[in-house]
């Protein structure tokens, strides 16, 4: 497996929200509120019809498997359903949970064991979308003025980050991206997510919409 790495000095397209459609307003802020993460997206009411896998997750990278811990218990204290139980893999430890609005999100951490005690505090927030061709959605990003910051072939792509989002954009193969969530590829309908863009509204190859911010 190569890696590639692209860098570019010109004014990019970037990532600069993320917003959840939810159909519950008022029940999604106190959720997530309650999880910690209020601070990394934005909600917007929407009544779009979905089934299944919406096609993306929203991931948290922490310090240590006590604050992984912290994080489902507090989402599953909040209303969320755990999809796979925090545990140990080859890579670190961590866990899937469901918010009651459908959004998934993966709580992880490379260290397998704490070099201190929990804390509230998010090292980074990765939005990846689940795509059917990486290769095809990277070239339409990067058509759009996006820059490359890893590659991994066919497999996986990050965008380079914008200063005016917390959130890290990155694709993944949709059916080993649920996989790894523990669902089934299968869905239909809205994604139930927009990206704010620097740029104009256009929507991606796998009907991921994006808007401009103001």
């Amino acid at each position: 497996m190569v890696m590639a790495t692209t860098t570019s000095t010109a004014a990019h397209t970037s990532l600069a929200s993320v917003t959840l459609e939810v159909a519950d307003l008022e029940a999604a802020r106190r959720f997530y509120t309650a999880f910690g993460v209020d601070t990394y997206i934005s909600l917007r009411a929407s009544e779009a019809p979905s089934t299944g896998f919406r096609g993306f997750t929203l991931a948290l990278t922490v310090a240590g498997p006590a604050t992984v811990d912290g994080f489902v218990a507090d989402a599953v204290d909040a209303g969320a359903t755990v999809l796979k139980p925090a545990a140990k893999s080859l890579w670190g430890y961590g866990g899937v949970v469901q918010a009651p609005d459908g959004t998934i999100w993966k709580i992880a951490t490379s260290a397998k064991k704490d070099s201190g005690p929990a804390t509230r505090e998010v090292d980074e927030v990765v939005l990846l979308l689940g795509v059917e061709d990486v290769k095809a959605t990277k070239q339409f990003y990067v058509e759009r003025g996006l820059t490359v910051a890893k590659s991994f072939g066919g497999k996986y792509a990050e965008f380079a980050s914008g200063q005016s989002s917390s959130v890290k954009l990155a694709l993944y193969k949709r059916r080993a991206l649920a996989k790894d969530l523990g669902v089934p590829d299968d869905g239909t309908g809205s994604h139930h997510v927009i990206l704010g863009s620097t740029a104009g509204t256009f929507t991606d190859p796998d009907g991921f919409i994006w808007q401009p911010v103001a």
